[in-house]
């Protein structure tokens, strides 16, 4: 097994970034354990929540171990709080990054498969979020998502007004300390948000309406986060138009213990679900 700390250049954010890699590598071979071929691995983009970093998984999960026993090569890159959407007012695209750019460097510098069934996109929290909304933006690229603990919260913002007041001098945002100001940034005007291409539930209907090849799906979120509701909405409404998914709940707060425990149960998964 291999682990890389990296920062190279990027065109679609007009500066250096940090990924962290997760890659196969030879090591000793203990009695029945195979040993590793030479054919390019599978892919899974790993996104952080809000407030993490590109080092979030490797410290807070076994996805160094999880890799390895699963011939699997993981990149992690740096979302800052981006929630994984193009920043056109600062230059800044994100998505592109993840959908585009960071695939092909990959591909480029490491032994992985150039195959979109073996290319996954995955995340907690707002990676949760821009894993889905990316998943379903571009299912050229994506063959799975994997989603915990989502951040689906666009209903939610939509409901906003589109020009907030101004916050009282000296006190916090709203959830996890976020601004008004910050999710109309970062999302657009509120009343224009529902039926966007930020809107994971329009994404979801283009597809099924379209015919288009569709991402496997699998979401997870514990029944005590914060949360749950609108997972579960989205849970929900994937069911009304027909989009196969796989979805799990149980007793969980937001934390690692369960993202610990639904990466591992989601990477059995995609072995037993077809592309």
């Amino acid at each position: 097994m291999a682990v890389f700390e990296f920062s190279f250049f990027s065109t679609s954010l007009h500066r250096s970034t940090e990924v962290t890699a997760v890659i196969p590598a030879e090591g000793p071979i203990f009695p029945g354990q195979p040993p590793l071929s030479n054919e390019p691995y599978p892919m899974l983009i790993l996104l952080h929540g809000y407030s993490g970093t590109h080092s979030d998984w490797l410290r807070g999960s076994s996805i160094e171990q999880l890799a390895l026993a699963h011939r699997l090569a993981v990149f992690c890159p740096s979302g800052e709080n981006s929630f994984y959407l193009d920043d056109v007012k600062r230059d800044a695209l994100y998505e592109q990054f993840i959908t585009k750019e960071l695939p092909d460097f990959a591909r480029r510098v490491f032994n992985v498969s150039q195959k979109r069934e073996d290319c996954y996109i995955g995340g907690l929290s707002m990676g949760g979020y821009g894993a889905i909304r990316n998943g379903f933006k571009h299912p050229e690229t994506f063959s799975a998502i994997l989603a915990f603990s989502s951040a689906l919260i666009t209903d939610g913002i939509s409901h906003m007004p589109d020009e907030p007041q101004p916050m009282p001098e000296g006190q916090g945002g709203g959830a996890m300390g976020m601004s008004p100001y910050y999710f109309i940034h970062t999302f657009g005007k509120p009343g224009a948000l529902v039926g966007s291409d930020a809107d994971p539930k329009a994404l979801a209907k283009k597809l099924v309406d379209s015919g288009a090849p569709r991402p496997r799906l699998y979401m997870a979120c514990g029944s005590e986060d914060f949360l749950i509701e609108p997972n579960r909405d989205l849970h929900r409404y994937l069911e009304s138009i027909g989009y196969a998914h796989s979805y799990t709940e149980g007793h969980g707060i937001h934390s690692w213990e369960y993202w610990q425990e639904h990466i591992t149960k989601s990477l059995d998964w995609l072995k037993t679900t077809e592309a």
